[in-house]
């Protein structure tokens, strides 16, 4: 099959490691800077342009959207769609996922554990914010932080105020979130292929960091899930309606909670804690779900 990469940088962990393993499947693999993509947009005969010249029919697309080119990225798979190509993550899953309140909001209508969580845009209802997610230390994170960045942990209802007040009088939105101290600085990624968990790690905080993001100095090593975090990972990828996607998940006094759906996971932690191929499942499901070839029914958008 003829397969496309949409990522901004080839030299990625990630990037290559896909490379490596759809070429060593046989495939055809191209990397296509997502935003040097650019759309002819027809009722007839929907493309994608790059560097001057139409892009070739795909069997298949893995989308690598950075969450600061979401717009874009979304729209550019979306032409995908409509052009009947087989994308491993469709562009509404994708936005879904990237919109932290909506996600949240998805995963609580349908029953998946999550923390105690506050969204207010209006200053005096701050301290009633902080109480209903039950008090300090609290969690605030900015709803467009990525990788740990714009996420805050106030110890006290004081401290919690002033941040609070500080990110409002930016008119930045923001999150008020329980904090989990039983998890000990700790997360689960569980990475989610075609409905299935091929793959978790546990992701240890280091000393005096509460955040356990790898880009944040973080260390992972192979995790056993329990029957209930694999199936609370499995379900928050089922509502955000991704195929591919990374799981975060807190270990509460009250069961897994999931803090974050991912829709572009990286590899290069997964893969080394785990000693699993896991650029290779991604296109055995690929194998198994896209038909070269065929023409499929366009998006709806």
């Amino acid at each position: 099959m003829r397969i496309a990469i949409l990522s901004r940088n080839p030299d990625l962990y990630s990037t290559r490691r896909l490379v490596e393993a759809g070429e060593a499947r046989g495939h055809q693999v191209d990397v296509i800077d997502t935003l040097h993509c650019y759309m002819d947009i027809t009722s007839s005969k929907p493309t994608v342009r790059y560097n001057g010249e139409v892009l070739p029919k795909y069997d298949a697309v893995i989308p690598r959207i950075g969450s600061s080119i979401t717009f874009y990225g979304t729209a550019v798979v979306r032409q995908f769609e409509m052009m009947g190509t087989f994308c491993v993550n469709e562009s509404i899953a994708i936005s879904r996922s990237r919109d932290k309140l909506r996600s949240l909001q998805l995963l609580s209508r349908k029953g998946v554990g999550l923390p105690r969580t506050g969204f207010a845009s209006k200053p005096d209802k701050i301290q009633d914010v902080i109480k209903n997610v039950g008090g300090a230390p609290v969690v605030i994170k900015l709803l467009e932080g990525t990788q740990g960045i714009g996420v805050v942990l106030a110890e006290t209802n004081k401290a919690a105020e002033s941040v609070i007040e500080a990110f409002m009088g930016l008119r930045a939105n923001i999150l008020v979130q329980e904090f989990i101290e039983e998890a000990g600085g700790a997360d689960i990624r569980c990475f989610v292929v075609g409905g299935k968990v091929v793959a978790a790690m546990k992701r240890q905080a280091a000393d005096g960091e509460f955040r356990s993001n790898l880009h944040r100095g973080g260390s992972a090593q192979l995790v056993k899930l329990t029957k209930e975090e694999r199936a609370t990972a499995i379900n928050a990828a089922k509502v955000m309606g991704l195929n591919v996607c990374g799981v975060d998940i807190l270990q509460s006094k009250n069961g897994p909670v999931v803090m974050e759906v991912n829709s572009s996971p990286g590899l290069e932690g997964i893969e080394k804690a785990t000693n699993k191929d896991v650029a290779g499942l991604v296109f055995e499901f690929i194998e198994k779900n896209a038909k070269p070839g065929a023409t499929r029914t366009r998006g709806k958008g």
